[in-house]
């Protein structure tokens, strides 16, 4: 018995013509008919009833088609479970993720999935968490990291970590002995913000809003040690996550009054086909909760 007379006979079964199946299969109508007859001689039964034009299979026909259904099966699921085996030996994972929060979610996420699956090569696309979400829900990314509220109609999220902002101050500045800060306190201040397609930068910017506060805008940066470098010499204030400066002896922390609570989340377009390295990812991250730095250490 071959795996080839047991596709010839499931597609007779679903077709109940030899004549559709050989077309249906690319193959001529004798190499079908004869398949059959050496099926039904090896298993010493008639499998399809011929007295109508159209074959039907007989009783003993469908009970060999529910085995043959299933052999097929796992033979699809063994095929597929050896693409994505070698997909895993020679996959491409390109996600996209804010510079903000790659400075610490890279050591920590991302080595750590190296060393699980050293030959998947990584491509990290680095944009805002506004333009990555757009990339995603246009088809253009297959995931991202991206800091804001993330699940939608159109997305689908894994939380990664709950943070804050915090007010990021030079040493030496009047307010660093403040134990929170509100925003009528830095009405006044320079402040030194990431540029337009930074969740972060609008939520700022909305803050300020709210308090019917024109903020003194003086420079609008995508590089973060450049943002840690003006601050730590005085030329302004800014707002960054706090797991990027709890461990910065040159810069003072402090938090805000009213908290802005920041949610990072791995996110993907819902009902699409992921590629086998993007599940593997996620499966990873579901398994890996970064509820603290230390998680994945």
């Amino acid at each position: 018995m071959e795996l080839r007379q047991l596709q010839y006979f499931q597609m007779v079964c679903q077709l109940n013509s030899i004549t559709q199946a050989a077309k249906k299969l690319y193959v001529t109508q004798p190499s079908i008919t004869n398949s059959i007859k050496n099926l039904e001689k090896e298993l010493s039964c008639v499998l399809f009833d011929r007295s109508k034009k159209q074959l039907f299979p007989t009783v003993e026909g469908k009970v060999f088609l529910k085995r043959v259904d299933e052999i097929l099966k796992l033979v699809d699921n063994a095929t597929t479970e050896m693409k994505d085996y070698e997909d895993l030996k020679k996959g491409i994972l390109t996600i996209g993720i804010p510079p903000m929060i790659g400075t610490f979610i890279f050591p920590i996420v991302f080595i750590k999935f190296k060393q699980l699956y050293p030959n998947i090569k990584l491509n990290i696309i680095e944009y805002g968490s506004i333009e990555t979400r757009q990339m995603i829900e246009n088809g253009d990314l297959d995931l991202g990291l991206i800091i804001g509220d993330a699940g939608n109609n159109i997305l689908a999220s894994l939380p990664i970590l709950d943070s804050e902002l915090l007010v990021c101050l030079k040493k030496e500045h009047p307010l660093r002995k403040k134990s929170t800060i509100t925003f009528e306190d830095i009405k006044n201040e320079p402040i030194i913000l990431l540029k337009e397609g930074f969740y972060i930068r609008e939520k700022v910017l909305d803050r300020f809003k709210e308090k019917h506060i024109q903020p003194n805008v003086i420079l609008s940066s995508n590089h973060l040690e450049t943002v840690k470098g003006l601050i730590t010499n005085g030329v302004g204030i800014s707002f960054l996550l706090k797991e990027i400066v709890e461990d910065n002896d040159k810069i003072t922390k402090i938090p805000l009054c009213n908290t802005i609570p920041i949610k990072i989340a791995l996110v993907w377009r819902k009902n699409c086909c992921l590629s086998t390295v993007s599940k593997v990812f996620i499966d990873f991250l579901n398994a890996n909760p970064l509820t603290t730095p230390e998680n994945l250490d």
